[in-house]
């Protein structure tokens, strides 16, 4: 019983003393825990996708105009009046140039040496879609003649466009001009299409033969075709004359509006005829890329060779 009693009194009683509160601490987690907990974080957010390695690229042109396409391109390639910067051509359009890059050594025409591509990255050269057939040049525009110029050599046709502006139909207009021996194709300065790798591709190298003549009025223009003894002869459909039954064996001046809208009230009056081509049928009417065609066919039947 003593024994008890040492012991009770072995271990006093302390005084309670508060405990002060205390913010949890915070237990930092072992690092392969925290690798665990990192890959799992990784595993669940969206992997992203590995950059794809660098395709080749071709610096876009800066000096000129680009024309593709293989007619358009070998055009302007022997004609000595283009200058031209750098031509692009896969492994299938060397082949297809080679004539015309010969032809352009023998006449010492100075040319770029050309650059061989893939044909991947001669589309992304070029604008969508763009049927170029291997072959891509960026050249400086022709330097652009005055009218006054095309008179005094003294053609026998020639064609005036009233704001026609769809470079597929200018291009078209101008391919055919080349064919039947129009020797220029006039149009406004405003409210016509510029030279473009659309119209040249139309064209199939008809630009590099056809000068196109811009003119700030064409009324006052066509005065001056007639004081240089020209008969302007505008396309009508309602005209009550068939342009076969016009004499077009001297200076003719063929006029054409756009398409819709015709020709404008100003051009009529300043036309010497108002003809109309044979349509008819369910559809009586052409757009002005075939009309011109049609007429400039009817004019150089009359005039004979050229």
């Amino acid at each position: 019983m003593r024994q008890k009693h040492r012991l009770k009194h072995a271990r006093p009683s302390r005084p309670t003393e508060k405990k002060e509160s205390k913010a949890p601490k915070h237990r930092h987690k072992p690092q392969h825990a925290k690798t665990q907990s990192a890959k799992l974080e990784a595993r669940a957010l969206p992997q992203k996708q590995k950059p794809k390695p660098a395709q080749p690229m071709i610096q876009h042109p800066n000096q000129g105009v680009l024309l593709w396409g293989l007619h358009a391109v070998r055009e302007a390639w022997v004609n000595p009046k283009r200058k031209c910067f750098r031509l692009w051509m896969t492994e299938a359009g060397r082949d297809a140039m080679t004539g015309a890059m010969g032809a352009a050594a023998l006449e010492n025409i100075k040319r770029p040496e050309p650059r061989i591509i893939e044909r991947a990255e001669l589309d992304r050269l070029l604008p969508p879609n763009s049927v170029h057939q291997g072959v891509a040049l960026e050249a400086a525009p022709l330097f652009e003649v005055a009218l006054h110029e095309v008179i005094e050599k003294e053609p026998d046709l020639i064609v005036v466009l009233d704001q026609v502006t769809d470079p597929h139909n200018v291009g078209a207009i101008l391919r055919s001009a080349a064919a039947f021996g129009a020797s220029a194709v006039i149009m406004t300065e405003r409210n016509a299409p510029s030279t473009t790798g659309v119209m040249a591709k139309t064209a199939s190298g008809a630009a590099e033969h056809v000068p196109m003549v811009h003119v700030v009025n064409l009324a006052r223009a066509m005065k001056e075709l007639q004081e240089a003894g020209y008969w302007c002869v505008g396309l009508a459909e309602e005209s009550d004359r068939e342009l076969s039954s016009l004499d077009l064996t001297g200076r003719t001046a063929l006029v054409l509006g756009a398409e819709g809208d015709g020709l404008r009230r100003l051009t009529r009056e300043n036309c010497d005829e108002l003809a109309r081509l044979p349509t008819g049928g369910a559809i009586a009417s052409l757009n002005v890329s075939n009309a011109a065609a049609a007429a400039l066919y009817e004019a150089r039947r009359q005039k004979g060779k050229f």
